[in-house]
């Protein structure tokens, strides 16, 4: 099974581009924290975060392009690829990278640089406010303080 899951924040914005045959294409960098030894890491010097080339196909390589800045929290499902090219130096390279099949957004959407709002579209806003509804009990009422977590 070659299955893959991260989230993670785009380290810069999308880079769409259209292959011969009219396919559209995204790529872009996920910043994604490690969870676990980060305070012996950073007493090290050593990295934080993992940067992973993700890259998009057709529709929702387009959709990641119009809707995705730099900063933008995402959450990626899709698979491993490892593959190689050759160099102009002749030498061979491999490139290792998840192909995303789903891209979810998530968080608030993030500011351009300067305070402009990133572009609309895919975090949807309600043209007027919505009023606060009142919240559903089920069950007892539980002191806050009671409660275990």
């Amino acid at each position: 099974m070659n299955k893959v899951i991260l989230a993670g924040r785009l380290t810069r914005d999308p880079e769409v581009r259209y292959t011969q045959s009219g396919k559209a294409v995204a790529s872009f960098t996920l910043a994604v924290d490690r969870r676990f030894g980060r305070k012996n890491a950073e007493a090290n010097g050593q990295p934080t975060a993992d940067f992973i080339p993700i890259v998009v196909w057709e529709r929702l390589a387009e959709v990641c392009g119009n809707n995705l800045i730099k900063g933008s929290q995402v959450l990626v499902e899709g698979r491993m690829q490892v593959r190689s090219y050759d160099a102009q130096d002749g030498s061979k390279r491999y490139v290792t990278e998840v192909v995303a099949n789903e891209v979810e957004f998530m968080g608030s959407r993030p500011q351009r640089e300067g305070g402009a709002p990133a572009p609309q579209g895919g975090y949807q806003q309600s043209a007027a406010p919505q009023a606060p509804q009142p919240k559903q009990s089920f069950g007892p009422s539980i002191p806050e303080e009671e409660i275990p977590f």
